[in-house]
C-alpha cells in the first residue's frame, strides 16, 4: 500500500512528467531516494529534502506530507507566490501585467 507523501510524489512527477531521475537532479536528491519515498511505507524524509522536493514539483511541503487544509490547487498557488516573491522587481511587473491582459481576455 502506498503512503500519501508518496503517492503525492508520485502523482505530481508523472503529471508533470519528470521522471525519477529528472525529480532527482531537480531536487538535489538521488533516483533511490525519490523511489524509496514514492514507494516505501513510512517514509522519513528530512524537513529540507522534503522542501527541495516540493519546490520542484510546485507545491508545499505542508501539502506533500498530506495536510487537509491544502488541496493541490492551493499549494501549488503558495509555492508560486512565494517564487514570485523572490523575484527581481522588473520580473514581477512583466508577470503582473501577463495577469492583468489574461484576466481581460477570461472577461471578454
Amino acid at each position: 500500500m502506498q503512503n500519501k507523501l508518496g503517492a503525492r510524489i508520485k502523482a505530481l512527477r508523472t503529471d508533470k512528467k519528470l521522471t525519477l531521475d529528472q525529480l532527482a537532479e531537480l531536487s538535489g536528491s538521488s533516483k533511490s531516494y525519490i523511489w524509496e519515498l514514492e514507494n516505501k511505507n513510512p517514509p522519513r524524509p528530512s524537513a529540507e529534502k522534503l522542501a527541495d522536493i516540493a519546490k520542484a514539483l510546485g507545491v508545499t511541503a505542508d501539502y506533500l506530507i498530506g495536510s487537509d487544509e491544502q488541496n493541490r490547487t492551493q499549494a501549488e498557488d503558495i509555492a508560486f507566490f512565494r517564487q514570485y516573491s523572490g523575484l527581481p522587481d522588473d520580473t514581477r511587473k512583466v508577470l503582473r501585467d501577463m495577469a492583468e491582459s489574461l484576466a481581460k481576455l477570461g472577461k471578454k
